[in-house]
């Protein structure tokens, strides 16, 4: 497994990625305030209350049925509702940081491409469907979901068309820096979550989460890009 660093992808067409970072404040605001128990602690309760339950979302917020865990939530937050609210809660530290570590590296170049509103409505879109897919795919599942993992892998799916050939700082094995093309770091970490959805689906992670929110930055970056953006840019970025 890797961590990016950073990008050798300047801006062109924005002077700042303010969703980006918007995004990434808004996400670590919301664990540092009510789930590090530092400041406004939340009981977990109330953090189920907010996530996705795909029995609940199927029978309840779709079908109309008692959802199987209402009792077990301390507010009543619609379940459709939950399709939003569960990408802005994650499990732990490290979740979170991995989470907005890749949303920093390859957010700012996917806003720059589709333009501030544009992106977000993107980012949200690849979260409701990632959440969806996990949903469909494990129906009869009590587990909550929760984390931007979803919505992350569309920025990561957008970033490997617009961009497979710039060059991209990672820590591979988590120690070791090397210099590699999007491309290959971003293909080696979709096969890991092909690999993972096959052969470890008990691990409680949504492997297929993360599935349907490549599908939807692949989709969507289509038709929410501006007008002459490149698809698969040959371009390497700075060169240093």
């Amino acid at each position: 497994m890797f961590v990016p660093l950073w990008d050798l992808n300047p801006l062109e067409n924005i002077r700042f990625q303010w969703v980006t970072v918007g995004l990434i404040l808004a996400n670590t605001l919301i664990f540092v305030l009510f789930q590090t128990g530092l400041f406004f602690p939340v009981p977990p309760e109330t953090l189920v209350s907010f996530a996705i339950i795909p029995n609940d979302l199927i029978n309840q917020g779709y079908l109309g049925g008692a959802g199987a865990k209402e009792a077990a939530r301390s507010i009543a937050v619609p379940e459709r509702l939950t399709l939003l609210t569960y990408m802005f809660i994650h499990g732990s530290f490290l979740h979170l940081a991995g989470n907005m570590v890749f949303l920093w590296v390859f957010g700012d170049n996917i806003e720059d491409a589709m333009g501030h509103a544009r992106f977000l409505l993107f980012y949200l879109l690849c979260g409701i469907f990632a959440g969806l897919t996990h949903t469909f795919m494990q129906p009869a599942s009590n587990v909550p979901m929760i984390g931007a993992s979803g919505a992350v892998a569309g920025v990561i799916a957008a970033y490997l068309m617009l961009h497979p050939n710039v060059r991209v700082w990672i820590l591979a094995l988590f120690r070791i820096p090397l210099r590699v093309s999007a491309g290959f770091a971003l293909l080696v970490w979709i096969g890991l979550q092909i690999v993972n959805l096959v052969y470890d689906q008990g691990a409680g992670t949504a492997w297929w989460a993360h599935i349907g929110g490549l599908i939807a930055g692949a989709v969507l970056i289509l038709f929410m890009r501006k007008p002459g953006i490149p698809l698969f840019d040959r371009s390497t970025g700075i060169t240093t």
